[in-house]
């Protein structure tokens, strides 16, 4: 019987030497630094905002350091030549029986169920590798643990107090992976079979046994969603699933195979309940993000449709916003989130430009107003922003 697994604990980057990375996450999109260990090799630092928190594994030296798995607590080396968001985190209650399962079904286990303890109590967890390039997920039980962040790191000392400035981000809101051809149904079986999640579809046109497909001229993707089956739609995991059907290797997914080196995450998607107010704070504290054209909010009635939602259309083009409304016969499916009237249910999002200095790992802001999953408009939206 597969896991059911919940809202992620935390997403791990791994940054090379000198990168600069850990700065932008602390002082541009205002995650504060909450928890650190450190070797000789590698600095192991937790940021948090909200319930979001990144676990950012820093190389001290350049080059090959001769990291061992005792430089990575709760993760595993990738190796990594350039910056990468390799594993994500789930609570579960049982690792040992989990880990079990999955090895008997020939599934990797770089780390073994290990317990590890500290004056705050003790959590056991596992490492599992998944069908997906680098992304690995670190099982984790820390049903036992009163401490602050996890055993055997350091409580940062003289952290501010959450004060009011204008951000608004609450938690992670969907994951997104790039797969090769052929492999984003493959690791849409490895999900629901290992770790029982559940397919829901983006768009009522959507035929399932295809998956939903962008086309067009420039264009050509195939999109596939699943959700954990563990809580409601508004607390659980959203992976989107994309993989590239251009033959020419122009668009943005082909980019970050070439550029990324294979298969991986390619954003990761903060809820907020402010879009507008957050967007214009992190822009202040120096955040990037990609600018619509223009004629996105005049084209197709766009315009008319943000002011149906209550929104401003000059302010959403100012700022670099998108709006999408749900379509038609898209409500009341798996991953919906209602929390306002039919009438106003829409959602509100943009995309920070890469945060490495390759053209791979990005950040989504995303303010959901009652709408369900990702519609069409919303995902055409991404899809020509990121182009």
């Amino acid at each position: 019987m597969a896991a059911s697994l919940s809202r992620p604990c935390f997403i791990s980057l791994h940054v090379p030497y000198r990168q600069g990375w850990v700065q932008d996450l602390a002082t541009t999109f205002r995650f504060q630094p909450v928890a650190v260990r450190e070797t000789p090799r590698v600095r192991q630092l937790a940021l948090q905002r909200g319930s979001a928190v990144f676990l950012v594994n820093e190389r001290l030296a350049p080059g090959p350091t001769g990291a061992s798995s005792h430089d990575f607590l709760y993760d595993v080396d990738p190796r990594p030549a350039l910056g990468t968001a390799s594993n994500v985190c789930f609570e579960v209650d049982n690792v040992t029986g989990l880990c079990k399962q999955l090895q008997s079904w020939g599934c990797s286990l770089p780390v073994p169920p290990t317990e590890v303890r500290d004056e705050g109590g003790s959590v056991t967890y596992g490492v599992v590798s998944s069908i997906v390039g680098n992304v690995s997920h670190t099982l984790l039980d820390r049903s036992r643990y009163r401490g602050p962040f996890l055993p055997g790191f350091q409580h940062i000392q003289g952290v501010p107090s959450a004060t009011w400035d204008g951000i608004e981000i609450t938690h992670f809101d969907h994951i997104t992976y790039v797969c090769p051809r052929g492999g984003a149904r493959a690791a849409l079986d490895w999900y629901q079979r290992c770790f029982g999640f559940r397919r829901f579809l983006l768009n009522p046109r959507e035929r399932p046994a295809e998956g939903y497909m962008l086309g067009g001229q420039g264009m050509g993707m195939l999109l596939l969603a699943l959700q954990s089956a563990q809580g409601t739609p508004a607390h659980g995991c959203k992976l989107i699933l994309a993989e590239s059907l251009s033959e020419d290797g122009t668009n943005q997914v082909d980019t970050f195979l070439e550029q990324h080196g294979g298969a991986g995450i390619q954003h990761v998607g903060l809820r907020t309940t402010d879009i507008v107010t957050t967007t214009r704070a992190l822009q202040q504290w120096g955040a990037r993000f990609f600018t619509p054209p223009t004629t996105y909010y005049s084209q197709g009635g766009k315009a008319e449709e943000i002011r149906g939602a209550g929104q401003d259309p000059c302010m959403l083009a100012e700022l670099g916003i998108l709006l999408d409304t749900p379509v038609p016969g898209d409500k009341g499916r798996t991953g919906t989130d209602v929390t306002e009237s039919p009438s106003q249910e829409y959602l509100m999002q943009i995309f920070t430009h890469p945060i490495f200095s390759e053209e791979t790992f990005f950040l989504e802001l995303i303010d959901r107003r009652g709408a369900p999953g990702f519609g069409e408009g919303n995902i055409r939206a991404l899809w020509k922003a990121v182009q």
